[in-house]
């Protein structure tokens, strides 16, 4: 499996979503290469904003990822591309080939607490970073749960679905 996450310029919700859904998938016990990406190339090279950085920092997580444009390659290379925002999704869809558009989503379609955006909080101060970092850890839970169930064994998707023990 291998997952890209989306934002705009890469440097806020996409490296924060590209650590909370490698952390999930691992907590799932589900190998996947997760990565991260922006529409555009403004920050290219570019570590995340320093907010981000220090939010991610305060939950255990280190954000290393150098900041780069999604590429033509993404789409044939990556299983799942998660968009932050409509924005987003729709630039994802305007460069993808036809043969992708299945493998595009909103991070928030899997939220158990309801499909929505993630917003950009370049703009804010650290209490907007935070709060970006906990839609993002609740969509990557939800993405993981639902992975994990996806490969079980029928009989334990099953059990799930009938409310027993997965």
């Amino acid at each position: 499996m291998r997952i890209l996450t989306l934002c705009l310029g890469n440097i806020c919700r996409s490296p924060l979503a590209e650590a909370t859904v490698r952390r999930a998938l691992e907590e799932q016990g589900i190998q996947a290469e997760v990565d991260s990406a922006g529409t555009g190339n403004w920050h290219a090279g570019a570590l995340p904003d320093p907010r981000s950085r220090q939010v991610a920092r305060a939950h255990g997580l280190e954000l290393t990822h150098r900041a780069r444009k999604i590429t033509p390659e993404d789409f044939y290379t990556f299983d799942l591309i998660l968009a932050m925002d409509e924005g987003n999704l729709a630039e994802l869809r305007r460069l993808a080939p036809e043969g992708a558009l299945d493998r595009l989503a909103l991070i928030r379609d899997f939220d158990p607490q309801g499909p929505g955006t993630v917003p950009d909080p370049y703009y804010g101060d650290l209490e907007d970073f935070e709060a970006v970092y906990q839609l993002l850890e609740r969509a990557s839970r939800g993405l993981a749960r639902q992975l994990a169930l996806e490969a079980a064994p029928p009989s334990a998707r099953w059990a799930a679905a009938d409310g027993g023990p997965a």
